[in-house]
């Protein structure tokens, strides 16, 4: 049901409309289509096959906390969808004490990289009222996780409530040149010899490679099994950076396998490959968004690390994307030096929370900021009870 919202000081009205089931979200495609071109939104986490796919997957995965869909759809006088906000209201009990946490669709162990609404510049003010009206309407949360959100609707949202803002969130966006030798000359020294030593090592050794792209049909289902492999693989290597294994629940791969298979049918999945004779030795999974592909999560078998081969596989991909017209690739929202020795630019993401007016609530958010830190007894302690981790399985 639709409910017309006007902003006071403001001409414009906006109507918003309340979506609390995965049927409901399932009916919103041609919303997101038309939300995606209007915003120019580069990123995978926003988009309608992602929230479908994670509402499948992951919604109510977890025995500790009940989650219900709440995404507030805005639209304006002619009927254009001007946002979408992904909410999922989460409830749990601690003790004879229940909490409820509203937070954008992704809380989970970064599966979700980025959580960002999308919306259409120009109507931050008339959605930041739209949206306060009817959160307060949800007479019983105790705070709203705000993610992702962009400096102009930071700024309305603090016209209507008081915001506790946190650290941004770094991501790094690498701006491609028309062709890779463009590129190419664009890059630091250090980067050129690297990209030098990698394909000289593999010729003089006698290995010749194959770099492939697997976009849709049967092989997608393959090479997705054969990403998770090869990311558990570099997961458990003892020394150098440390990354976790993000697939270990069948959870996540169940949702992993969905979602690629969903941008894979909108032509949006890009599983690039890098194959010595028969064997895929390094993966990387990338979705489109845009003229953007987004460079997810990645694996490779260590026993050809001394070939660096997941520098040649990033280089090889790069070649593709300017092939094919892209202008960006994000390389995800994680610093590590295998990322900025490229010379990406950095985007940062704001986040803040918006607590309740109880003091139960401004206690309950306390208590949780300080749970979800891994700093000290006292965190240690909060940790078993109030749960703040959700046991995925």
């Amino acid at each position: 049901m639709s409910e017309i919202i006007a902003s006071p000081g403001l001409t414009q009205t906006v109507t918003i409309e309340t979506v609390t089931t995965t049927q409901g979200v399932e009916a919103l495609r041609s919303s997101y289509e038309q939300l995606q071109r209007a915003c120019h939104n580069i990123l995978p986490f926003a988009m309608y096959d992602w929230h479908v796919a994670w509402c499948h997957s992951v919604l109510n995965s977890n025995s500790r906390i009940l989650d219900q869909p709440n995404f507030y759809v805005v639209r304006n006088a002619a009927g254009e969808c001007v946002s979408i906000l992904p909410f999922i209201v989460s409830r749990r009990r601690v003790g004879s004490i229940k909490i409820a946490a509203v937070n954008l669709l992704g809380a989970d162990p970064n599966i979700t990289e980025i959580r960002a609404p999308m919306m259409v510049s120009g109507y931050e003010h008339l959605i930041a009222h739209a949206v306060q009206s009817h959160l307060a309407k949800i007479d019983d949360w105790d705070w709203v996780h705000w993610t992702g959100i962009s400096e102009a609707f930071g700024e309305a949202l603090s016209a209507y409530c008081t915001l506790v803002w946190q650290p941004v969130q770094p991501d790094f966006v690498l701006d491609l040149a028309p062709t890779w030798e463009q590129f190419r000359s664009g890059l630091k020294r250090n980067i050129r010899e690297s990209l030098r030593h990698c394909y000289n090592s593999l010729k003089r050794d006698n290995h010749t490679f194959e770099f492939r792209v697997i976009e849709t049909g049967p092989e997608v289902a393959a090479g997705v099994e054969r990403f998770f492999e090869l990311h558990t693989m570099r997961a458990n290597i003892p020394t150098g950076v440390q990354h976790p294994d993000r697939f270990t629940s069948p959870i996540f791969r169940n949702f992993l396998h969905e979602v690629c298979q969903r941008f894979a049918d909108q032509g949006g999945l890009r599983l690039f490959q890098l194959k010595i004779g028969s064997q895929v030795i390094a993966a990387w999974v990338g979705f489109v968004s845009g003229d953007s592909i987004y460079f997810y999560n990645s694996g490779f078998d260590p026993a050809w690390a001394r070939y660096s081969v997941m520098t040649t596989a990033l280089a090889e991909a790069i070649k593709y994307a300017i092939g094919q017209g892209f202008k960006t690739i994000n390389l995800s929202a994680n610093k590590e030096v295998s990322k900025t020795r490229w010379g990406p630019r950095q985007v940062d993401y704001r986040s803040a929370y918006q607590q309740g007016s109880r003091m139960r609530s401004r206690i309950a958010l306390q208590t949780y900021v300080k749970a979800r830190s891994s700093d000290g007894l006292l965190a240690w302690v909060l940790q078993r009870v109030v749960q703040a981790r959700r046991n995925w399985r």
